[in-house]
């Protein structure tokens, strides 16, 4: 099996030899955010959308990146090319990095932060569930307040996707106070009987999606009515179509929610639509 070349502070090495230190904040503390900015036929997805989030993310944590965006473009490619990777995924971590110790309070501004990234390979366009949707369980949303901010906290997310495995579903919608924040690494959406889309209004509740943002303009484009606000469990499972987005899903119809049937438990055609519109509309601007 070959190799994955991984970028770590300014080195491109080996996987089995990318190494952070073991009082690294990220890891004692997942005092870090990251982002995800896909990969389609050798070139990058919404890129300025991910770095300008990046950059709000590192802000509201006040975490230092001395990288601006035509480095971290340089970074990205570059490991493109070392990994070849034609379609997929670069993770970004930044952390605030390793003071050489385990301490609460943030180390000064000398601490330098911890900068890593690695490439997965993953069929984005011809997927399963994207041709053929997947099926979601309702779980409470138990994550902190601040969801806005993409930081590498991400235990209970990954909780609630086994908790919907278990149910035997294949991913987590959370919900709050009977309303829908969003899924547990993606945005929700519903179409209405009457046409209108439906999607969580921007506040510290949710993520705001790049994804959601480029299917919030097509949208626009195909004269679609949308509607920023929650939305009730009741209102998805008697919805015409549901859908998620994200970077590594694109859009991806959701055909139950709690072994409800959505549009008789197959793909809607809004949906379809949308998911086309992304693709194309990902390749055109693609850097």
């Amino acid at each position: 099996m070959t190799q994955r070349t991984v970028y770590v502070n300014g080195d491109y090495v080996a996987e089995q030899d990318a190494k952070v230190s073991v009082f690294d904040r990220g890891f004692l503390l997942a005092d870090g955010v990251y982002e995800v900015s896909s990969v389609l036929d050798g070139k990058l997805i919404d890129f300025s959308g991910h770095m300008q989030r990046l950059k709000r993310s590192a802000g509201e944590l006040e975490i230092t990146l001395p990288w601006d965006d035509d480095t971290l473009l340089e970074i990205h490619r570059e490991l493109i090319r070392c990994n070849a990777l034609e379609e997929g995924m670069v993770y970004l971590q930044l952390t605030r990095g390793s003071a050489g110790d385990r301490e609460f309070g943030y180390p000064d501004s000398t601490t330098p932060p911890t900068l890593v990234l690695f490439t997965q390979s993953k069929a984005l366009v011809d997927s399963h569930s994207g041709s053929e949707g997947i099926r979601v369980a309702t779980q409470p949303d138990w994550r902190w307040m601040r969801r806005d901010i993409k930081t590498t906290q991400l235990l209970y997310p990954a909780m609630a996707k086994m908790a919907a495995k278990a149910a035997g579903a294949d991913d987590a919608w959370l919900v709050e106070n009977g309303v829908v924040t969003e899924g547990a690494s993606n945005n929700a959406w519903i179409l209405t009987h009457e046409g209108v889309l439906v999607t969580r209004e921007l506040s510290h509740a949710i993520l705001p999606g790049i994804t959601r943002a480029v299917v919030l303009e097509i949208a626009e484009v195909l004269s679609l009515q949308v509607e920023a606000r929650a939305f009730s469990v009741l209102e998805a499972h008697n919805a015409r179509e549901c859908f998620v987005t994200s970077a590594s899903s694109f859009v991806t119809p959701v055909i139950a929610i709690d072994a409800v049937s959505i549009n008789d438990g197959r793909p809607g055609e809004v949906t379809r639509t949308l998911r086309r519109a992304y693709i194309e509309e990902s390749r055109r601007r693609a850097i």
